[in-house]
């Protein structure tokens, strides 16, 4: 069966540094099968090709455009199942360049968010994409918090990140006029950039080197190709077939999933490891009324608190002038829940059969309880940010957007701190690399974690 799919080829209404609310009507086919790419670039079949990534956002985005870049002679599919590239994580971030200073020295996370800043500023810089190395402080608000802080100082200093320094009171006003503190670390390395910008700068480079992208295809099932006598050459030479909620397929040789806050269920449907689940939390943020904005000049965090991934509420400048504040960390009902209300009966079952939510929630329920109080009430929130700023009131702030987290979560309880990579056994987990776990600094990552994969899939796959 041929797929009639939204296809997307070069210069298809993807402006360098643009965008992708609205993609050209010109590059739309009409059913059966789809035009070549436009203008240029390889003709490419949708119906096969030799490496299909599941999941367009900025990580997918990213090893696709690794894959072609290296292997430009293989034909390369990104499935992605929104009409549009990089609306979930990578689109509602806080956009921080992130440097690497809160990782387990040695850790995936730690390696590539340090290598992985270092790529994203030089990419920004050649694609002239804007961005803002406005710094960052890390406060200690309270006496007890100096120890963990001086910890932390040195755990980034392991993990290589450039300019960092212990800072007195003095210091901390002279950057932060308006912050209070007894000690801060200095990260001026720290910046922030409009992550579905970069990403679907990376989907440009990808279809300028003939890669292609079909969008609204949410995958169903992931299965051999069934040989007969019309279809036996490409069930040999495409294996794997991808069957979408409507009923269109692809067949591919290899398969890479980047599919965050369903990396699990793509897993399963592949036949492997559904393990570590995926819990979804979301990360509700406020907003410093406009006029407000000069209290805050760079992002300001608080010291974290080790028992958790989460890194507290803190304030973040973004790329259009405002300042975000927090977010906070609650369980989300919906993978993709985004209001408070957000509800989904199969996502809840889920998380309350199959993964260690409730070990999670047994363990920290008083840490749990604190964030639902402060997603109710604003006041709440307001108190604590006011340890850092005390001249912020309620007045000052408004409810702003909110993002999900795709955290996993193994059986016990335990959060999955690091980046998860994967494969599986049989004819078709042989053929798959999974993208199991990778939440914040994913994006900082990015292009760093797109390199891995490149050389896992080298590997792996014997390319």
């Amino acid at each position: 069966m041929v797929p009639s799919l939204r296809y997307l080829g070069s210069a298809c209404g993807l402006a360098r540094g643009g965008f992708p609310g609205g993609f050209s009507g010109a590059c739309r086919p009409a059913l059966g099968r789809p035009r070549p790419l436009c203008q240029g670039g390889r003709q490419a079949s949708t119906s096969s090709f030799d490496v299909v990534i599941i999941g367009g956002g900025i990580v997918g985005l990213a090893s696709a455009r690794a894959l072609i870049l290296r292997y430009p002679a293989l034909s390369i599919g990104v499935l992605e199942k929104e009409k549009d590239l990089a609306v979930h994580q990578t689109g509602h971030n806080s956009g921080v360049i992130h440097s690497g200073i809160y990782y387990k020295p040695e850790s995936l996370k730690a390696k590539l968010c340090v290598q992985g800043a270092a790529l994203i500023y030089e990419y920004c810089n050649q694609k002239g994409i804007a961005y803002k190395q406005c710094g960052k402080l890390i406060v200690a608000v309270e006496q007890e918090e100096i120890p963990r802080l001086k910890a932390l100082y040195e755990r980034g200093l392991q993990n290589g990140v450039q300019g960092l320094r212990l800072i007195q009171q003095e210091d901390i006003k002279k950057k932060e006029p308006y912050c209070r503190g007894l000690m801060a670390i200095d990260c001026p390395y720290t910046g922030i950039v409009d992550y579905r910008q970069v990403a679907v700068s990376f989907a440009q480079d990808f279809q300028e080197a003939g890669g292609s992208v079909l969008t609204n295809f949410e995958v169903k099932d992931i299965e051999m190709a069934r040989e007969s006598p019309s279809r036996s050459e490409d069930g040999m030479k495409y294996p794997i077939v991808i069957r979408n909620t409507k009923g269109e397929e692809v067949q591919c040789q290899y398969v890479v999933t980047c599919a965050g806050l369903y990396s699990d269920r793509i897993s399963e449907l592949s036949g492997c490891n559904p393990d570590p689940q995926i819990v979804p939390f979301r990360g509700d943020y406020l907003v410093l009324k406009p006029e407000k904005s000069y209290l805050v000049k760079g992002n300001i965090y608080p010291v974290p608190d080790s028992r958790f991934p989460f890194l507290g509420v803190h304030f973040t400048p973004r790329m259009d002038g405002s300042i975000w504040l927090g977010p906070n960390a609650v369980l989300a009902f919906k993978r993709e829940g985004y209001k408070p209300f957000d509800f989904s009966a199969r996502d809840i079952t889920d998380i309350i059969t199959k993964s260690g939510l409730i070990k999670l929630v047994l363990q920290n329920f008083s840490y749990g309880v604190s964030e639902m109080y402060k997603a109710c009430f604003l006041s709440a929130t307001v108190k604590h940010l006011q340890k850092f700023i005390p001249e912020i009131t309620v007045n000052d702030i408004f409810r702003g957007p909110a993002g999900v987290r795709a955290q996993a979560l193994d059986q016990d309880g335990n959060l999955i701190e690091d980046f998860v990579f994967d494969g599986g056994v049989g004819i078709i987990g042989n053929r798959v690399l999974h993208v199991r776990n990778a939440p914040s600094p994913a994006a900082t990552s990015s292009l760093a974690i797109s390199r891995m994969i490149a050389d896992e899939v080298q590997q792996r796959f014997k390319l």
